[in-house]
């Protein structure tokens, strides 16, 4: 059983297709977060993938914005799924997974605000792990980021944290192994950022406390539960990155984190899980997938989960879509006369329509053309000036200078050219030249500041070079200059 995790940032960016992405994959199951897709905008070729059978969880408040999605293989077809870790988003019993936990901490308003994001999909599955058979599920996660500049989102991550870990826990006890994946989006130790030191109070950061408790650490006597399976195998290995800036150009230099984990029961890590790395020569997103292997194999279901892509209405036939409909109409023929066949009204009597007035066929439609209004003229027709005849004099500069006589009309001509030139210069008046970097000697590069602030709009020169860590001479140095508009 092979499973990966890879925060896509944004599932219809993909140039080949999904279902070629998930094919250079090879995996059983693939979990990708940041979907950015609504269910009103997801495309049969995205959610129908032959092969495949697909779970998602859509963000309720803001279109084109977070969202998460479970592929499995046919082979690997679980048993239940379920969107959300509240149970809220339930509308078919039959096939969940249940085992919520004690939620008494949270209001029935905070609960409904963490699952609204589409921030979680379960599904569970049976394997045969040492000859026995077991319920495995898996908890595809996006976790939020908390935004410096909006406080109330570091409460709202804290919360999304203690929900999956209750929810986790609860599944757990109830007799399933858990595997717990995604972008988490906090760093857990020194070794996991690219600088550790630039952050003040690092071990003290929230989330990489809940993430203490969350794991097993026995070199520091931490009794969690699941265990980070790539460290499991890598304790020591550094610079294993899975998230860059990529508008800094950090991926080239591998100034990153490692924010996307695959967690397991410690169990089942020690008894299934027998590899676990990251894949960051994978490009087309700012993070690059993960990826973990068990020996145990798979069991699949005859039969779908009622939360499968292939159940919604727009997809299962009962709600025609109008592409299909429009790609049948020729062999279906359907009626589009609302008066019914042959012009007949629903007490079946026949009403003449007003342009079968005694006009051939042949002949209504030349009057339908004739009755169509003719085309009005371009818009910048209406600025262009009417072309007036003018009679040639003796002093008109045309016959000058069909005479070679313009010498006088084109220095007069030429003066005007240049003030109107100089006038142009002066207003719009191009990017100034980058000056050059302290430490490389190489031309900047210009940005303009786009956070919101006092400094919004203003224009100011970095080096050019990617971003990465101080001690890296490849990397950008640290020149800073504003633009001065006065020059």
């Amino acid at each position: 059983m092979k499973i990966v995790s890879w925060n896509i940032n944004g599932i219809r960016t993909f140039k080949g297709g999904i279902k070629n992405a998930l094919e250079s994959l090879d995996a059983d199951i693939v979990c990708v977060q940041e979907t950015k897709v609504t269910r009103d905008l997801l495309d049969e070729r995205t959610a129908i993938v032959e092969g495949y059978n697909s779970y998602f969880s859509f963000s309720r408040g803001r279109s084109g914005y977070s969202g998460v999605a479970t592929y499995c293989k046919d082979s690997a077809t679980p048993f239940a799924a379920e969107e959300g870790l509240t149970g809220l988003l339930t509308t078919n019993p039959k096939g969940t997974i249940g085992c919520y936990g004690d939620s008494s901490e949270f209001s029935s308003e905070e609960l409904q605000l963490l699952d609204n994001e589409g921030r979680a999909v379960l599904t569970q599955h049976r394997v045969m792990c040492e000859d026995t058979p077991e319920t495995v599920t898996v908890i595809n996660v996006y976790c939020p980021r908390a935004d410096p500049e909006k406080p109330e989102r570091k409460h709202f991550k804290l919360q999304f944290y203690k929900l999956l870990q209750c929810r986790a826990e609860a599944i757990l006890e109830a007799g399933s192994r858990v595997i717990i994946l995604g972008d988490v989006n906090t760093s857990h130790r020194p070794i996991d950022h690219c600088d550790p030191d630039y952050i003040d109070d690092f071990e003290d950061h929230p989330g990489r406390k809940w993430l203490n408790g969350l794991l097993v650490d026995d070199s520091e006597g931490k009794d969690g539960k699941f265990v980070d399976t790539f460290r499991h195998f890598h304790p020591t290995r550094s610079k294993a990155f899975t998230c860059w800036n990529t508008m800094t150009g950090a991926r080239q230099t591998n100034y990153g984190t490692r924010i996307d984990y695959i967690f397991a029961d410690h169990p089942l890590v020690k008894m299934g899980f027998v590899a676990a790395d990251i894949m960051p020569e994978v490009e087309g997103s700012d993070h690059c997938p993960v990826w973990g292997k068990l020996c145990c194999p798979l069991l699949s279901s005859s039969k779908l989960p009622p939360l499968c892509t292939r159940n919604l209405p727009e997809f299962a036939g009962r709600q025609q879509k109008l592409s299909r409909f429009l790609i049948k109409m020729d062999q279906q023929q359907p009626n589009l006369n609302p008066l019914g066949s042959a012009g007949t009204t629903s007490t079946g009597k026949k009403r003449k329509l007003a342009v079968e007035s005694g006009v051939p066929k042949s002949k209504k439609i030349m009057t339908l053309k004739a009755a169509t209004p003719k085309p009005q003229g371009n818009l910048l027709a209406f600025f262009k000036p009417k072309s007036v005849p003018v009679a040639p004099t003796r002093e008109d500069p045309v016959s000058q200078c069909e005479r070679g006589e313009e010498r006088n009309e084109g220095v007069c001509m030429g003066d005007k050219g240049a003030s109107l030139g100089g006038f142009w210069k002066t207003v719009l008046r191009g990017p100034p030249p980058p000056p050059p970097c302290k430490a490389h000697g190489e031309p900047c590069v210009l940005r303009t500041v786009k956070k919101a602030g006092p400094n919004m709009g203003k224009q100011f020169f970095v080096c050019n070079r990617p971003q990465g860590h101080a001690s890296n001479p490849e990397a950008r140095c640290n020149y800073f200059s504003w633009v001065d508009k006065g020059k």
